[in-house]
């Protein structure tokens, strides 16, 4: 809630005087008029205002009305609707009645009286900014840890809430789950279909996650993922979850095709998106990596029988029957489909450390091991400055997330003496070959973490990772692995480098990385071997894309300047010369601006000298400079290198809403978590 400044009638007296029981004496700063009063009762510092200074007393009344209306308007925090507009909407336009117990919820609300009183406690108005102020609070404590809304049913809760506003009237679970969060999904929606309505440029992502953690037994279900990645009218880029649907039943390529173009027809999108980030179906042949044998603060056992099922479910569904290849999957999405750069990255590590002895699992799992049992006997605040960082990139990334895991590995290395004299367990302490042996994983292993971080998107909040950084990662990735010597772990350096040429290595050629990667202002062609091939592709593909999409009318470099490259067209003036005149024949011509060509435009691009400005600011500045360029630029960077926002959420929440676990599904999962991924959208 915004703060206001505190308004008092006794601003506009001095105190000269102050007695007992609240009893003062002021003098008004304007005639200088004593008056007597108590502090609680203003009524004559008011009556002597507007009596004798009818400006300073309108003066404080305005000032009251400002407050009174700061107030009001910081409970709303979504445009252009307010809390209490969505509440109103919630309720199908009518006030919904909710009757309260005697114990702490008072009387049943009146129509559009007063709330009635338990207790001695009078209960906010159904509609009093406090009362709205909560219930959005609750309702995004429900969305940020996508729990149920029959938690807020539960006695730990209310007494809860009754501690901290005994005037608060608790809302039903079934209002919440059936009205208010579906009213703000319905909000988010039209926010998000304005948005797109402008946007100049915008590429999709689809994110399918497969047996979803509390799916029945034998079900083929899941859930599809579909994110827009757009530019914005001030050229910043946005994303935002279009739709988050439950996928029931059989799970074919031909469904996801069919509900992915609902979505886009729904969104107005369809035809529009530049690119489709979408692996190849079906995604259960991508599993998640880890380091094998490396199990922090869980069960062995139920991780390996995960690793199980992610190993047997290639081929076959969740319960055993067989999962449509998707042989129109390509043909589906046409020539606008590309592959995740941050997925086939986690497939490159996961095939060398599926290709490595077996030696460096026992290694890594007696690590694990030291280290659990080291967290556990060893205070917390001895451990801060060691390990501190590294357990807690671990616990915020999940145990599968195998760049978090190798953090924690190096930092059990660097302390490894030091953690060594803290503990009592001999047995588990590691030889200096088993330290060797995973310094020499560590250090193969830490450029793959690098590029992981770099392109990793929710590692970065929301900022958008273009594809522009995939192919110097390659090319760095590539020449680590010519030059790195592993005598202990020759199997890892082969399988890594026999992946990073199946998986990675056609990025090298591929026409729009290389387009992408030159039109970033740090690279430029920096990294080209042969930059006359490339300067040819990038020629081609510029040329390709301008007779494609045609002339754009959002960038008119003749008329607008790069500030309002984005903006409508003014209307011309009336003073504006529309034919020669002969009154001001005396003033010199303008010249007329020369159109450039694609290749004097990228001579001219190439010919300045590389720039660490982000490459969406610097597109900005030089739109009226290289139009053509431009226009292919902000298209080239909408798409992204790394996982979107609902692909993150499937990740993180896998790991806690698990039936065995004791905790239920959501009955609404699938608008928890389209509101979670609009969080920002909605409350930024």
């Amino acid at each position: 809630m915004a703060s206001v400044s505190r308004v008092s009638i006794l601003d506009y007296f001095n105190i000269v005087f102050e007695g007992e029981n609240g009893k003062i004496e002021s003098n008004c700063k304007a005639c200088g008029t004593r008056i007597q009063a108590k502090r609680s009762v203003t009524s004559n510092f008011v009556t002597h205002l507007k009596r004798k200074h009818q400006a300073m007393y309108d003066e404080f009344v305005k000032k009251k009305d400002m407050k009174r209306e700061a107030y009001s308007s910081s409970s709303s925090t979504l445009h252009p609707y307010s809390s209490s507009s969505l509440h109103s909407l919630a309720n199908g336009g009518h006030r919904c009645n909710h009757s309260t117990t005697s114990g702490g919820r008072g009387g049943g609300v009146g129509g559009g009286g007063r709330e009635g009183t338990g207790g001695g406690v009078t209960k906010f108005h159904r509609h009093d900014p406090r009362q709205v102020l909560i219930s959005e609070a609750i309702a995004k404590m429900l969305v940020q840890d996508l729990q149920p809304a029959s938690m807020v049913a539960l006695r730990g809760f209310t007494e809860l809430l009754q501690l901290l506003e005994p005037r608060y009237t608790p809302e039903p679970p079934r209002y919440l789950h059936t009205q208010l969060l579906p009213a703000y999904a319905y909000q988010a929606q039209l926010a998000t279909r304005q948005a797109l309505t402008s946007a100049p440029a915008l590429s999709l992502s689809i994110s399918l996650c497969r047996g979803f953690p509390g799916a029945p037994t034998g079900s083929n279900a899941g859930y599809l993922g579909v994110t827009c990645h757009f530019l914005s009218s001030d050229w910043q880029m946005r994303s935002a979850l279009l739709a988050c649907l439950p996928l029931v039943g059989g799970l074919s390529a031909s469904r996801v095709l069919a509900e992915f173009e609902e979505v886009c027809v729904a969104h107005a999108v369809s035809g529009r998106a530049f690119r489709v980030v979408a692996d190849p179906f079906p995604t259960e042949t991508h599993p998640a990596c880890r380091l094998p044998g490396f199990r922090i603060h869980g069960n062995p056992g139920e991780d390996a029988e995960e690793d199980d099922e992610e190993e047997s479910g290639t081929e076959e569904g969740e319960g055993g029957g067989v999962v449509e290849r998707g042989d129109w999957w390509e043909g589906g999405l046409g020539s606008r489909r590309m592959d995740c750069f941050c997925r086939s990255l986690a497939q490159c590590v996961r095939d060398g450390l599926l290709s490595s002895s077996p030696l460096l699992s026992s290694t890594l799992a007696k690590a694990s091991s030291f280290y659990n049992y080291v967290t556990s006997a060893v205070p917390h605040d001895k451990l801060v400055g060691v390990l501190g960082r590294a357990e807690g990139g671990l616990r915020a990334a999940g145990e599968t997330d195998w760049a978090a895991q190798l953090k924690v590995l190096r930092g059990l290395l660097d302390s490894a003496e030091f953690l060594e004299d803290l503990s009592d367990r001999a047995d588990l302490a590691l030889t200096g070959q088993e330290v060797a042996l995973l310094r020499e994983l560590a250090d193969t292993l830490e450029p793959f973490t690098e590029a992981w971080d770099m392109v990793h998107t929710h590692k970065q909040g929301d900022c958008h990772v273009s594809i522009s950084l995939a192919l110097p990662c390659v090319l760095g990735l590539r020449k680590h692995l010519s030059e790195c010597v592993c005598p202990q772990l020759p199997c890892l350096l082969l399988g890594l480098s026999q992946a990073v040429e199946r998986r990675l290595a056609p990025i090298l050629e591929d026409p729009l990385y290389v387009t992408a990667t030159t039109l970033d202002p740090q690279f430029k062609l920096t990294w080209s071997s042969d930059p006359d091939w490339h300067r040819q592709v990038l020629l081609d593909e510029v040329t390709k894309h301008t007779q494609t999409y045609g002339p754009s009318t959002e960038l008119a470099p003749q008329a607008q300047s790069p500030d309002t490259a984005l903006a409508p067209s003014p209307v011309p003036s009336s003073t504006s010369l529309s034919r020669p005149c002969k009154l001001f024949s005396f003033i010199k011509q303008r010249p007329t601006t020369q159109v450039k060509s694609v290749e004097q435009e990228l001579s001219g691009y190439l010919r300045e000298e590389p720039t660490d400005e982000e490459p969406l600011h610097y597109w900005r500045r030089k739109a009226i400079d290289f139009p053509q360029l431009c226009q292919v630029a902000k298209r080239a960077f909408t798409v992204p290198a790394g996982t979107s926002a609902v692909e993150t959420i499937f990740t993180s929440s896998g790991r806690w809403l698990r039936p065995d676990r004791g905790r239920a599904l959501p009955k609404n999962l699938e608008t928890l978590i389209y509101l979670k991924a609009n969080y920002r959208l909605l409350w930024s």
